[in-house]
């Protein structure tokens, strides 16, 4: 079984000088091999909620029943990756860089989210696929929109994909789904890096990276 994972960090807001909106928007998807691997990152998940969120210290306050990157020290968050260190798994990201593509008010946010994805999910290994691949991507779209987006991952993907192949796309609610939680946190880290030049969680969890790209790369000065 190929199990992947996808989730965003920042926004696709058209202008860069709106209150709140970010410079970066970032897709990762996290790839697991196999079912005992699935199921490992899951009771990771299950284990830091249990041990650094639902322990004594937090009883008087309302348990937290996800993880969010945002609400999670560095501390959490660095015990998570204890947990899963040695699961063999993959992340794969693309980081849009607003200022240099979205930066009008007439393109379309689905449009552009779909393309990221896309630019992501081609760089998997899915043609190596033997048996079913299942893509859980964290529930935000309304239901057009999901049934859009799963028919262009379908068009985009169907070439490299065997036919005796299942491929299935799920839209799942992050509190129902543990991996989603732990790829939240990668999305996060990743954003980071790029957003604020913070990349103390991301340098945690690097070495998992198999494939980053900026989007467009940005140009390089000629030498003199």
């Amino acid at each position: 079984m190929h199990y992947l994972y996808l989730d965003e960090s920042g926004d696709l807001g058209d202008l860069l000088q709106s209150p709140g909106t970010s410079q970066y928007f970032v897709i990762a998807i996290l790839e697991v091999r196999g079912e005992s691997s699935g199921k490992a990152i899951e009771k990771a998940v299950i284990r830091t909620l249990r041990n650094k969120l639902h322990g004594k210290r937090h009883r008087q306050r309302t348990p937290m029943t996800e993880l969010k990157a945002a609400k999670t020290v560095f501390a959490i968050k660095e015990y998570f990756y204890r947990q899963i260190a040695d699961v063999p798994f993959k992340l794969y990201t693309v980081i849009l860089d607003k200022a240099r593509f979205v930066n009008q008010p007439q393109m379309s946010k689905k449009r552009i989210y779909q393309f990221i994805t896309h630019l992501a999910l081609k760089e998997l290994p899915l043609d190596q696929a033997a048996d079913q691949i299942i893509l859980a991507v964290d529930r935000s779209m309304g239901g057009q929109a999901r049934q859009e987006f799963n028919d262009y991952l379908f068009q985009q993907s169907e070439a490299r994909i065997s036919p005796q192949v299942p491929f299935s796309i799920y839209h799942d609610y992050s509190h129902e789904n543990k991996p989603l939680q732990a790829v939240d946190l990668f999305a996060w880290g990743i954003y980071q890096k790029y957003e604020a030049g913070d990349t103390q969680w991301y340098e945690i969890f690097r070495e998992k990276i198999a494939y980053e790209r900026l989007y467009p790369p940005k140009i390089k000065e000629s030498d003199p």
